[in-house]
């Protein structure tokens, strides 16, 4: 089965990776591929981080009993990598073969923004200081390190390579600069991309926090990818499924679907959204998305947390899956 269109057509691989038993896999939270396309899984199961070759070859796993819930991955330097706990309220470095290097930011005990539980509602306007259910990282512009944080806060906070906090911005709410669940982050290396996913938009800033561009042809996004080629892949989770208790799912909107856009917002193709996963090309939960060095899409879906609200079985659904760009090799 192929997806997307043009240039950007993809197959999809069937049966990728190859999860073994003891892994005890609930279901995969993030996703991210190494210089040496190395895949790191981040995931919600008895081993929290397993590594695959772009075969599925299961290469090692780690991390039991480190992380209260395991949220967000991102490759950072030396192909070190930065893991976001989001109900442990911490980010910390590992390296790729599982030794703890260092805790970004204060860990463990939640700021104190008003909020009460996941309700992004009562979060104060001020919103806080670092964390609150944290959700995301990214490595961007000058090796400064950008979190969003999250569901119990409203902001987005800018630290040093060394680990000092520089700044934040945003506040809840929905005008532009503001979020409701600033849920995934992205950089193109010069800007950054911010899923704003209960607002279903994407806010594009400064380094600084300036806010430059607003998209908002999404349907609450839940992660956003560039590639070296400029392409914004922003994966979003719709509103069939992972709603929150006080809304309901709504079937005349999108489902979860996969939009590549350039870096001007221009939508260059899409797929999915089109209601629950029946075929290949539908998407049951979206939530990271990482590509590697030949163009293949690596994607996590939080199959079994966005179903606990509307009672679907999603046994049989994928919740690793992985795209290779036509004309690419499948290994």
């Amino acid at each position: 089965m192929t997806v997307g269109t043009g240039s950007l057509t993809f197959e999809a691989v069937p049966g990728w990776p190859n999860v073994p038993d003891e892994a005890g896999l609930i279901e995969a939270i993030g996703v991210a591929v190494n210089s040496r396309d190395l895949v790191y899984v981040f995931a919600r199961g008895d081993i929290p981080v397993l590594v695959f070759e772009t075969d599925g070859t299961f290469v090692r796993g780690w991390g039991a009993g480190q992380f209260v819930r395991p949220h967000g991955i991102s490759i950072g330097e030396n192909d070190t990598l930065y893991l976001v706990d989001d109900m442990g309220h911490s980010v910390r470095q590992f390296s790729g073969e599982g030794e703890l290097l260092r805790t970004i930011g204060p860990s463990g005990v939640p700021s104190d923004t008003g909020a009460k539980d996941f309700d992004y509602r009562t979060i104060r306007p001020e919103a806080g200081p670092p964390f609150n259910l944290p959700t995301n990282l990214i490595v961007g512009p000058g090796g400064d390190l950008f979190v969003t944080d999250g569901y119990g806060n409203a902001r987005v906070h800018r630290f040093a390579p060394d680990g000092e906090l520089i700044s934040s911005w945003g506040s809840p709410g929905h005008q532009p600069g503001q979020f409701n669940v600033p849920h995934g982050i992205g950089s193109d290396g010069e800007r950054l991309y911010i899923a704003d996913r209960e607002n279903s938009r994407v806010q594009i800033f400064s380094p600084d926090g300036s806010l430059l561009a607003v998209w908002t042809d999404v349907a609450r996004p839940a992660q956003v990818h560039v590639t070296p080629d400029g392409l914004v892949y922003v994966f979003e989770l719709g509103f069939h499924t992972g709603v929150f208790p006080w809304n309901s799912p709504d079937a005349s909107k999108p489902s979860g679907r996969m939009s590549i856009f350039d870096r001007n917002g221009n939508l260059l193709t899409r797929w999915g959204g089109n209601g629950f996963p029946t075929t290949p090309e539908e998407f049951y939960a979206p939530h990271d998305i990482f590509l590697d060095s030949a163009g293949s899409i690596y994607t996590a879906e939080v199959k079994v947390a966005a179903a606990s609200f509307v009672g679907d079985d999603t046994s049989a659904l994928p919740s690793l899956r992985k795209f290779v760009r036509s004309g690419a090799s499948a290994g």
